[in-house]
């Protein structure tokens, strides 16, 4: 018996076909077994972010994962958590198995909160490695003195994690770098001096650690520098002189929160493509300088926690996103017209500024955007009835130790208001059910009276009233 070989060679035929299809739809068998292993070291996935990552599928196509069209190589890993969601997060250890995608040219793992382990040394095998972004998680242990090896990097952030100990020297070999953003860990120590080298930098974040030391006196060296945050550490000294050769270009200037002292260099007045100066908490003396008024790009200006004295400069402004002077030595005795014109301020903080003035008079252009005021410790009389009743997304209003008198029934508490503080007034009235829906209140050393309502506030926030009754107070008398 003869058989025909036609239908041996359908079959053949489709055989071929059905393997060229499978090994065309997937990716290359290291860089699947590489993003695989990255999987197997994670160990909690509730918002199932990598369910898409299944063997024998396109890893081209997985969620995070980027492609070279041509051939098929893994490029690039971007996984992002959602700060806002709880459930969105991975926990686990970023697997050296990732050393297996040789095309590999940048890591994005942002805000998945629970990654944890050291840093990840596999890194230095990856020849095409540009971009590393490791946000927000867990890597603690010490950031590598090899790091200087990887020279092709363009950017390095490791922010908002836990690295301890002080910044490489090595990092200065990173000539390449234009991002450096080392914020938000436990380093300590000095700045190296040999950051200098670093002449592309556009972004330099070292913010939220424990360094120490003077800031150095380099940034001449940095011609193309936009953002600059070494807040909230234990810098000492003054401003150095070379932050003003920063003027043409830079638009965010935080130093807030350190040990730095003297007096606000006339400089900073240069700077006008400033968005945003914040030089908070510390210990800076003197006048503000008139100079001041050329920043007219300014939109966050903080001040407060200083020893300033007025008089403060007549700013320019064409509109002011936020503004904090709080407790400083200003006699301001009113708010300054400049920011009563501004059509987009939303959080207004001047906390014993000397403010001597009737609410009422104050009659803001824009109430809609505001979202804080603090005008506590002044000399403030009237009412707040008639400007926070005009405004739609306020968060908190603090107003205590002042002279203002009305009847706080009258106040209308938005839905959106958590914090509410009037201590230390003439407020009377009684307290109103809508109180229950904030976070935190103080309406204690008022004229307040009647049946306090069911709140989960301490007593703390009501007492010294003339005639407050019910939990957490005395009971009321039937």
């Amino acid at each position: 018996m003869q058989f025909s070989s036609r239908p041996l060679l359908i079959l053949l035929s489709i055989s071929t076909l059905h393997c060229l299809t499978v090994r065309a739809s997937t990716c290359h068998p290291d860089d699947e077994s590489g993003l695989l292993g990255f999987k197997s070291g994670i160990t909690s996935d509730p918002s199932n972010l990598l369910a898409s990552w299944k063997s024998g599928t396109d890893c081209c196509a997985w969620t995070g994962v980027t492609c070279l069209n041509d051939d098929k190589r893994v490029t690039s890993l971007f996984l992002s958590g959602q700060p806002d969601v709880p459930t969105s997060l991975l926990s686990g250890i970023i697997s050296p198995s990732l050393s297996k995608l040789r095309f590999l040219d940048g890591i994005y793992l942002l805000d998945l909160k629970n990654i944890s382990g050291s840093f990840p040394a596999f890194v230095s095998h990856l020849p095409n490695l540009q971009f590393i972004y490791i946000e927000n998680n867990r890597l603690s242990g010490r950031i590598p003195e090899n790091i200087g090896n990887l020279t092709r990097l363009s950017a390095l952030s490791l922010s908002g994690n836990r690295f301890t100990g002080p910044i490489p020297v090595s990092i200065s070999a990173l000539t390449q770098l234009t991002q450096l953003k080392l914020g938000g860990n436990l380093l300590r120590g000095s700045v190296p001096n040999g950051i200098r080298r670093l002449q592309s930098l556009t972004f330099l974040s070292l913010e939220g650690n424990q360094l120490t030391g003077a800031i150095p006196d380099f940034f001449s060296s940095f011609p193309d520098l936009r953002i600059l945050r070494l807040s909230r550490n234990k810098f000492s000294g003054q401003i150095p002189p070379s932050i003003s050769s920063l003027a043409p270009k830079l638009s965010y200037l935080e130093l807030g929160h350190n040990y730095l002292t003297g007096q606000i260099p006339d400089f900073l007045g240069k700077f006008k493509a400033l968005d945003t100066l914040d030089l908070s908490s510390n210990r800076f003396w003197g006048t503000v300088p008139r100079s001041f008024g050329n920043l007219t790009k300014i939109f966050n200006l903080d001040l407060s926690n200083n020893f300033l004295v007025d008089p403060f400069p007549q700013m320019n402004v064409k509109g002011i996103e936020s503004l904090d002077l709080s407790d400083n030595r200003f006699h301001l005795k009113e708010i300054p017209r400049w920011v009563t014109s501004s059509p987009i301020i939303f959080s207004l903080k001047l906390a014993k500024c000397g403010i001597k003035m009737k609410l009422e008079d104050w009659k803001p252009v824009e109430t809609y955007f505001y979202d804080y005021i603090d005008l506590s410790g002044n000399e403030i009389t009237g009412s707040p009835v008639g400007l926070l009743n005009r405004t739609e997304y306020l968060v908190g209003f603090r107003a205590s130790e002042n002279k203002l008198r009305f009847d706080l029934g009258k106040l209308k508490i938005v839905k959106t208001l958590k914090y509410l503080d009037l201590a230390k007034n003439s407020v009377f009235g009684k307290v109103p059910n809508a109180v229950a829906g904030l976070e935190k209140l103080n309406v204690s050393y008022n004229h307040l009276c009647g049946q306090i309502p069911k709140t989960k506030f301490p007593a703390s926030a009501f007492t010294g009233n003339d005639c407050l009754c019910g939990a957490p107070l005395q009971p009321c008398k039937s």
